[in-house]
């Protein structure tokens, strides 16, 4: 979390502590705070440090012994991205070869992201964990009880949501409360315990406790708590748990800031750091720049997915794929999506042509949503001019025609929104947060829960919430007035055939199955290239093989497109019953042996 939204006074040195603190050898091993943490730390500003650090790591930048933020970053943009259908790793065939070991589900526990990320994960558990620590030992009276539970209460939250990260990475994780520290060598925790309901407790904690409402308006309040307990009873499949907190939250929840949840007017609004902590954001991940940070502070964690052209100009990762692509194609005439048949023919692309050959887009009806989720040649792409095609590509015939947009910068704010991170990625970190819960997240889980054990013309009514957002023309990508010169501003012509209408009864129509149907796919529309689409699958999943079957259809799709390799896809098959979660990374589990034998265990069929 960044002092431009936590403004806590802080003592001299409190700053050099927290990046001693960071994980050194292991995922719990570190030096001990010691009398440093017992005489410096243990008052109002030690404490108060100790939690802005904790916050610090939720972008999962800035512990030492992590090699590159784009292992760790909360985005998620490999491990819930490019493993899913949403986007393939992009760049050129060999670049990070780690991620196509991902992409194609032949990643092994040696591999270095699972271990960064591992790291970085519970290097925001120790953080959390030493707040604790140091709390219990304030006795000089600088902390009001009130203000100590808020602590607790913000503090619980964090080492939930961290633990929360790794579960639905990995599943089996150990649980690590305050009580586990270097100092008394009870450090090699199992993970054959059950880790949610631990997770519900914190976060329980955290929603009971908490204030509606927050003095710095990047601090969690109860809502994002309720928020975050919603969700991982989703995760357990809890829909009648999870229906009441939802229907809470979209009733009476509020930002920390105290602004009613809503939609924000414009889908785009969401990813343009000018509107920022609005409406939607139930809890974001703030992001800064210009603020002395040597870019570490900004969106670091997706430093590589630009274009090689337009903004920053590398480094060509995370390209939207076909499939996404071709998702957003909607009916002619009631302009509700394609459930069944979006990908029998791909959107119009560029394969074959040199950018100074004229090219005429895709003119079927499309969701309008697509263009500001993947840039397509042919489409303005914010206000950097017209997409010219593989120009800004690093190699189309590998990875495909389309290029990320929702973490780009505006080229008008480039200046006040971007900046250079650890002096190679030049206006490559943008101030945009990351939205680890937005409203229409919510309101996508409700009309979940309500498609399992509550009302069908309630789940549609919620996603006609989040259809009817998309379908404001105001929030709709233009053409320009001039190609050549897009800083005159757009016209009033769609850049496509954009046709988006409302569900009007075919939910109860088309009974439970049709419903279910219809809420998964708008939430593969609205929160495309956000992470969260091979969590989404794997919660779908539940051991029915729904998401190998939604995989190995798309690794058949997009390897079978004229004039695309995607070599490294040929043969990939995404395994039932093993690449729903991922390898607890090998590394932990060598640190984790005792008299001979590992304390974590290794995940099924790796």
């Amino acid at each position: 979390m960044k002092s431009t939204y936590l403004k806590s006074t802080l003592i001299a040195g409190t700053f050099a502590v927290l990046m001693a603190m960071s994980c050194k050898k292991s995922y719990l091993e570190k030096d001990p705070l010691g009398s440093l943490s017992g005489s410096t730390l243990a008052n109002a500003a030690g404490v108060e440090g100790l939690l802005i650090g904790a916050y610090s790591l939720l972008d999962g930048v800035g512990q030492s012994g992590v090699d590159a933020p784009f292992y760790t970053g909360v985005s998620n943009w490999v491990l819930g991205g490019i493993a899913s259908d949403d986007a393939h790793k992009g760049s050129e065939y060999g670049d990070i070869s780690e991620y196509q070991q991902v992409e194609n589900y032949t990643a092994t526990p040696v591999i270095l992201p699972f271990n960064e990320k591992w790291s970085a994960l519970y290097a925001g558990v120790q953080r959390a964990n030493d707040v604790l620590r140091v709390l219990a030992k304030v006795t000089d009276g600088s902390i009001s009880q009130e203000r100590a539970t808020q602590i607790t209460a913000e503090t619980r939250f964090l080492r939930g949501v961290y633990h929360f990260e790794a579960a639905k990475i990995w599943k089996n994780v150990p649980y690590v409360d305050e009580s586990i520290s270097f100092e008394n060598h009870n450090y090699n925790v199992p993970n054959t315990d059950p880790i949610w309901p631990k997770i519900e407790e914190d976060l329980q904690f955290a929603a009971n406790n908490l204030t509606d409402t927050k003095g710095e308006i990047a601090r969690a309040n109860s809502w994002a708590a309720k928020a975050f307990l919603a969700k991982a009873y989703m995760f357990q499949h809890k829909y009648t748990e999870a229906k009441g907190l939802l229907t809470d939250i979209i009733n009476s929840g509020v930002t920390a800031g105290g602004v009613h949840y809503e939609l924000t007017p414009k889908f785009s609004d969401n990813f343009n750091p000018a509107y920022k902590n609005n409406s939607e954001s139930v809890f974001a991940v703030q992001m800064t720049v210009h603020d002395n940070s040597n870019g570490m502070n900004g969106n670091a964690g997706d430093v590589l997915n630009f274009a090689s052209g337009g903004p920053a100009t590398c480094c060509g990762f995370y390209q939207p794929s076909f499939s996404l692509v071709n998702s957003f194609k909607t009916d002619p005439v009631l302009g509700l999506p394609l459930l069944d048949n979006w990908n029998d023919e791909d959107v119009k692309n560029d394969q074959g042509l040199p950018s100074d050959v004229p090219f005429e887009p895709y003119t079927g009806t499309l969701d309008p949503r697509l263009d500001y989720t993947a840039g397509r040649r042919g489409i303005p792409y914010l206000d950097w001019g017209i997409m010219p095609g593989r120009i800004w590509i690093v190699s189309q015939d590998a990875m495909g025609p389309y290029i990320p947009l929702k973490n780009v910068y505006y080229k008008a704010d480039q200046a006040s929104t971007s900046d250079t991170y650890d002096g190679w990625g030049v206006n490559q970190v943008t101030s945009n947060n990351y939205e680890m819960i937005r409203f229409a997240d919510v309101l996508l889980w409700a009309a979940e829960c309500e498609v399992e054990v509550g009302s069908l013309a309630k789940a549609e009514e919620y996603v006609n919430r989040i259809r009817a957002r998309a379908s404001n023309t105001n929030g709709w990508v233009y053409k320009y007035k001039n190609d050549n010169d897009p800083s005159q501003g757009f016209s009033a012509t769609p850049a496509a055939n954009y046709k988006i209408g409302l569900y009007t009864g075919q939910f109860t129509s088309g009974g439970q199955d049709y419903a279910r149907k219809a809420v998964r796919f708008e939430r593969k529309l609205e929160l495309a290239m956000e992470g969260h689409r091979f969590f989404d699958l794997q919660r779908y999943d539940n051991g029915t093989g729904y998401m190998a079957d939604v995989l190995n259809s798309y690794i058949q799709h997009e390897t079978h497109i004229p004039g695309y390799t995607f070599q490294y896809m040929i043969d990939a098959v995404f395994t039932k019953g093993k690449n729903e979660l991922y390898p607890i990374p090998q590394a932990q589990i060598d640190l984790s042996v005792q008299d001979g034998k590992p304390t974590l265990i290794q995940n099924p069929g790796y």
